[in-house]
């Protein structure tokens, strides 16, 4: 029975993947990840997968398409260009995180960044593909605004942690008086 509960525990914590979006804002000279996950529907399939970034930026009006980055095989590279030495991997080995750290931002980093993610499945002489490509708008500030969102969800915290440490505390009151009453009634029938 235990092996059993433990294979069940073990198949649970399996780690999951989730898409999220990406950070739309940068701070200048500071990094920022530009986050991409395409998850596979599939895990225990092991794809071909090729990675591409692309930037267009949206300073003075120029809207050039440039490759940026590429990964092929787990092998990646950052590209010639704007960004060069300046792109790091910030994905995962199975390549279903393939997000970008761009070290150092600057002015001219304000743009559309596109992630092309194309996996290729070899079943024999049947390969089907997919491509799933998603695009990051990027603005640069001069510093970081204040996330409301983050301040709510902090006093939102406390209140929870206030209210769980009030909580306990009248069980723990509750408890020592339940075990402190069936204690009299035995002594009062050992009696």
């Amino acid at each position: 029975m235990c092996e059993i509960l433990l294979l069940f525990l073990v198949h649970l914590s399996r780690p999951v993947c989730v898409d999220v979006a990406s950070d739309t804002e940068a701070v200048l000279g500071s990094s920022m990840k530009l986050t991409c996950i395409s998850c596979l529907k599939r895990e225990e399939l092991k794809p071909n997968t090729n990675v591409n970034w692309y930037f267009t930026s949206s300073e003075n009006n120029t809207y050039d398409r440039i490759h940026i980055f590429e990964s092929n095989k787990g092998d990646s590279q950052s590209l010639d260009g704007p960004f060069k030495d300046r792109l790091i991997w910030n994905g995962s080995k199975d390549l279903q995180d393939v997000s970008l750290l761009i070290l150092h931002v600057t002015e001219s980093d304000r743009g559309i960044y596109e992630c092309h993610v194309n996996r290729t499945f070899e079943f024999g002489t049947y390969t089907p593909y997919t491509v799933t490509k998603k695009n990051i708008t990027l603005t640069v500030k001069e510093k970081a605004s204040n996330d409301t969102t983050a301040i709510y969800s902090e006093i939102m915290m406390y209140v929870l942690l206030v209210f769980l440490t009030l909580w306990l505390l009248v069980e723990m009151v509750y408890c020592y008086r339940k075990i402190s009453k069936s204690d009299e009634q035995v002594q009062d029938t050992a009696y």
